[in-house]
């Protein structure tokens, strides 16, 4: 004869099994946040990192307020090249990185006359051309006067970098090269930006849409 299910009779779990179950919960959560936190700093350590632009020493291909993801193993397989923008610690205070682009390799030899760079060669030879920088901008205020620096000889191991806004920009003209070693990566990508200094717009018109997944060169 078949027993009745008892509906006074509470259906409990012994209250060990509950405890275990309840352990094994927190157990479970804690190794995922775990894992989750070794995977951020292991992607952060060696595959990518965000940085965000406070200057504008990299206008017009960077503006302040966006965001950027860094390549940081990219450069475990080849030598960074003339055009990379590039972050890196700043030689003379590496506690700060600094974002610029490299103009400039190991062995170069450059010179810059009326805001044209020559690498490799120097004015009046008519064979020596400057190289096409379609990403120098100079701002309008300072005039169409252009400054002379050099020549100078890039170490090996290291790279001559320069901000897009020329005139705007500290950079290896003032500070000298950057080391191989002191290099971050590679700045690929903006993935968000802020207009932070109009005040006066909503919330979503301050995010500059177009920027978003921009590719960086």
């Amino acid at each position: 004869m078949s027993r009745s299910l008892n509906h006074t009779e509470p259906d409990t779990v012994p209250q060990p099994v509950a405890q275990a179950r309840r352990k094994s919960v927190i157990r479970e959560y804690a190794e995922a946040i775990l894992i989750a936190v070794l995977l951020a700093l292991l992607i952060r350590t060696f595959v990518v990192q965000a940085f965000k632009i406070p200057s504008g020493s990299m206008i017009p291909t960077l503006l302040v307020g966006d965001h950027i993801l860094v390549n940081k193993f990219l450069y475990r397989f080849r030598d960074p090249a003339r055009g990379d923008v590039v972050v890196f610690k700043y030689p003379q205070d590496e506690h700060r990185d600094f974002i610029k682009r490299v103009i400039g390799v190991g062995g170069d030899e450059l010179y810059i006359k009326d805001r044209k760079v020559y690498v490799n060669c120097r004015p009046p030879d008519p064979a020596c051309r400057p190289i096409e920088e379609r990403w120098a901008y100079y701002e309008e205020r300072f005039g169409a006067g252009g400054e002379t620096f050099g020549p100078v000889q890039v170490p090996a191991g290291s790279y001559f970098v320069m901000g897009d806004n020329r005139n705007n920009s500290q950079d290896s003209r003032y500070w000298g090269f950057v080391k191989k070693e002191k290099l971050k990566g590679q700045a690929f990508i903006i993935y968000w930006s802020w207009d932070s200094e109009r005040d006066d717009k909503l919330v979503w018109e301050r995010v500059r849409w177009g920027r978003l997944g921009h590719l960086i060169y």
